[in-house]
């Protein structure tokens, strides 16, 4: 169901788990799907003794497309107009991903009514991995 202007307040939130217990195997399916096979996400050899990680970590695009995922799912299909993501920490294989956005302000631009949105994906732990910003059409 779609954002109505008359329900949405700034200050509103949706939050969603968009990754629970990633597995290496997703990380490398993404790989595929996406033609990114860079070894920092697919080779553990390489990824540990050449590059110096302590493994593989999952793609950044990989974390932006599960928030992006959390967002559609509030918002509604085919209703962002914006959506930006800094990705500010690695996502390892076990992580758990907590999307969260945050509407910040509520515009008219053009005819339309636009929801702007601060955007954060957080691991177990607490730490952020995804800050980002996101605007969605809402209807009226």
């Amino acid at each position: 169901m779609a954002l109505n202007v008359n329900t949405l307040k700034v200050g509103d939130t949706h939050e969603e788990l968009v990754a629970e217990n990633l597995s290496r195997t997703q990380i490398v399916q993404y790989a595929g799907a996406s033609g990114d096979y860079m070894p920092l996400h697919t080779d553990e050899v390489y990824a540990r003794e050449i590059a110096g990680y302590p493994g593989v970590f999952a793609h950044g695009m990989l974390s932006m497309g599960a928030t992006g995922a959390m967002l559609t799912h509030w918002v509604g299909d085919g209703r962002l107009t914006k959506y930006s993501a800094r990705f500010t920490r690695q996502v390892w294989p076990g992580d758990d991903l907590l999307a969260k956005a945050t509407i910040t302000n509520i515009i008219n631009e053009n005819g339309e009514v636009l929801a702007e949105m601060d955007v954060l994906t957080t691991n177990q732990d607490g730490q952020t991995v995804i800050s980002g910003k996101a605007t969605a059409r809402i209807d009226t």
